[in-house]
């Protein structure tokens, strides 16, 4: 009998609970309802639903699809002759090492290559293509090497080919043994294109990459069977007798194939990437050259890299090769106008439009 009459208080006193509960909740939507009845006054429930805080409406050139995995980039400083472009974040960090690296000041000195899963690489890209109207090429070379891990990039590549209106870019500087799965067939929304610099710069601050003549060497395989191929000789160093070792360079380049397009560049100190390449180590050298600070890091002086593009610009077009192929990344307005270099305004002029 005890235990029984312990039975019926214990169920007593849930039911006192549970109606106390639902009286409590009765008394907040009737207080929650008197306060939807002063709002609607002035704006209705369907307007409400519809109204974003300020800071979560995208601008006109803000969007990301797959979780962010396809991002516009808009950073660039005003005073920059560059603009906005499609990023495709398919990795994270770079096997390379090269000392000056901007990675390191992005990754905060971790850089450690990390591959996202393909399947959200996959379906990011076609969550893009189903909603970014006006073609546009994506680069897979901002985060990561695009060529770091072939296997996965062979899959990205292969679904722009699936379709006409949109492209991808590759960045990278690796060597054949990352290059073979390109050569397997051309795909004609893919864009291949390696960074190079003087063998002597290369040998000293990219120690862990191809040397710049296998990746030119590279650049001409792809070439020959059909892809829009660039070059990047970036960042153009003025280490002794730079201009005999860019001049090499330049010759072994034009030697072998007709770059689409070249993209100079000289170096870029963010303060990023200093603070994490002198923490980790690596041979600051590369840092010496600068004197000047700019919207974009530190800089060499104006004068000396207007000095640097005059003479490769020079030099190519001696070889026959088209000025108006020849751009520059993260440059002044002011220096695009000196060399009398056209750029297109808010535009990257070097990847974002064919």
């Amino acid at each position: 009998m005890e235990k029984k009459s312990k039975v019926l208080t214990s169920t007593r006193q849930r039911k006192a609970a549970y109606k106390a509960w639902d009286t409590i909740r009765k008394n907040v939507r009737k207080k929650n309802d008197k306060n939807s009845e002063k709002i609607e006054k002035y704006i209705s429930v369907q307007k409400i639903s519809s109204i974003r805080h300020p800071e979560t409406i995208p601008q006109k050139t803000t969007s990301k699809y797959g979780n962010g995995i396809v991002s516009v980039f808009e950073k660039t400083p005003a005073d920059i002759a560059c603009g906005r472009f499609w990023e495709l974040r398919w990795a994270y960090g770079c096997p390379l090492d090269c000392n000056y690296c901007y990675l390191r000041g992005t990754m905060k000195g971790k850089m450690k290559p990390n591959p996202l899963k393909s399947k959200h690489v996959l379906a990011a890209i076609d969550d893009a293509f189903s909603k970014i109207q006006t073609p546009a090429i994506f680069n897979t070379g901002e985060l990561s090497d695009s060529l770091m891990f072939p296997t996965l990039m062979e899959k990205i590549i292969n679904r722009f080919d699936e379709q006409t209106k949109h492209k991808v870019i590759l960045l990278s500087k690796m060597g054949r043994k990352n290059t073979k799965f390109l050569l397997k067939k051309l795909r004609k929304q893919t864009i291949c294109s390696w960074s190079i610099n003087a063998t002597q710069v290369a040998k000293r601050w990219e120690n862990a990459a191809a040397l710049p003549e296998e990746r030119i060497d590279c650049a001409k395989a792809v070439k020959e069977i059909g892809y829009d191929t660039r070059i990047r000789l970036d960042p153009i160093f003025p280490i002794y007798e730079w201009k005999k070792h860019y001049g090499q360079i330049i010759e072994y380049l034009m030697d072998k194939l007709v770059p689409d397009r070249i993209i100079m560049g000289t170096p870029r100190g963010l303060w990023k990437t200093i603070k994490y390449a002198n923490e980790t180590g690596m041979d600051m050298t590369w840092s010496n050259f600068f004197n000047e600070d700019s919207s974009w890091g530190k800089k060499l002086a104006y004068e000396q890299r207007q000095s640097i593009y005059e003479f490769v610009i020079d030099k190519l077009v001696s070889t026959g090769y088209s000025k108006s192929k020849i751009t520059m990344c993260k440059e002044t307005v002011n220096m695009w106008e000196t060399l009398g270099m056209k750029y297109v305004p808010l535009t990257c002029n070097c990847y974002a439009h064919g």
